[in-house]
């Protein structure tokens, strides 16, 4: 087995999200966005 270990990292994305009352800029993975887990801020 010469092929070296590849890895597999999420697609994150700066989002503004409402945290609690205010809203953040979070770091979000677009698999989430994408499922509706999280909200974007207007």
């Amino acid at each position: 087995m010469v092929a070296s270990k590849r890895r597999f990292e999420p697609n994150l994305q700066k989002v503004r999200i409402v945290v609690g009352k205010a809203p953040r800029r979070v770091y979000v993975c677009t698999r989430c966005l994408k499922a509706g887990k999280v909200v974007k801020a207007l």
